[in-house]
């Protein structure tokens, strides 16, 4: 009997079962958990990383989506937070910064071929946020690292989940 699947659309890869499609979202579960436990333990920047735990669920959704690209998350995020900080250091907490932040961004993307939509919310955030206690780059990146490593774990699973559905093996 053929593995249990469902059509690929809108993933982009076959859905497996309920329990299975569980198991492969617990890891961004998890690192988005730890993301947090990480903010709480180390500093006060909730709302920066929204646009990481969109990130995670992205990576869940399509993990060899070029969205999802280890070159495109960090170019994108980093870029991202380096201008909302930049404009945020130069006009400060206003919708000119967040204005020119996004606008900033979204050329970074187009230029670099790095098109990761969770970005611009990074954008915004570190053009509204960067100067009160909240715009710490080097956390940020840290945390943009351990994102990368999920993508690396998640891409592996799927690797595993296809090699295991092809042969039969999981049903």
């Amino acid at each position: 009997m053929p593995p249990a699947t469902t059509p690929a659309a809108p993933l982009g890869r076959p859905r497996l079962g309920g329990r299975r499609e569980v198991l492969l979202a617990l890891l961004p579960t998890l690192t988005v958990l730890g993301l947090l436990w990480l903010l709480k333990a180390l500093s006060n920047q909730q709302l920066l990383f929204a646009s990481l735990a969109s990130s995670c669920f992205l990576i869940y959704l399509d993990p060899s989506h070029p969205a999802n690209s280890a070159r495109t998350l960090v170019v994108s995020q980093l870029g991202a937070a380096g201008l909302g900080y930049l404009f945020h250091a130069w006009l400060g907490p206003s919708y000119g910064s967040a204005a020119l932040a996004l606008v900033s961004v979204i050329g970074l993307m187009i230029a670099t071929n790095t098109m990761h939509p969770p970005a611009v919310a990074t954008a915004l955030n570190f053009a509204f946020r960067a100067g009160t206690g909240e715009g710490s780059l080097a956390l940020f990146g840290l945390a943009v690292g351990l994102v990368v490593v999920l993508l690396a774990v998640q891409r592996g699973s799927a690797y595993l989940v296809r090699r295991f559905t092809a042969a039969g093996l999981v049903s």
